[in-house]
């Protein structure tokens, strides 16, 4: 069973897995662009400062004995998550649609501090 810290820390945890595998997908895309000199260095890094917060998530969930077993999609609006936990396993269901919509506000928050130390 997760406590509602665990529960917070898990769902940061996927947030931040799905935005490194969207990540990794899109720089694929952008390798092949005319002008991926200019973008690349942006993915690159968001992708390091989120994989460091990735590892850090994995690491406190890992003391705890959490880990992901399974990706499973339900249909194309959920998808759960099932979870082994030091008690009982558990099955957590998430709508697609709000993980991709939190992927994306976690991206552009992580490109706004990097805008905000760049002005300062």
């Amino acid at each position: 069973m997760l406590n509602i810290e665990q529960r917070q820390l898990f769902h940061k945890f996927v947030i931040l897995d799905m935005a490194i595998q969207s990540l990794q997908r899109d720089f694929k895309v952008i390798e092949n662009l005319k002008m991926s000199r200019v973008y690349l260095p942006i993915l690159e890094k968001l992708l390091k400062d989120i994989t460091q917060d990735y590892y850090n998530s994995k690491r406190l969930l890992a003391k705890d004995k959490i880990r992901v077993v399974k990706w499973e999609k339900i249909d194309e609006y959920f998808s759960d998550v099932h979870v082994a936990t030091a008690g009982n396993d558990v099955i957590l269901r998430y709508a697609n649609m709000a993980i991709k919509t939190q992927v994306e506000n976690l991206l552009i928050s992580h490109q706004n501090k990097d805008q905000d130390s760049i002005e300062k």
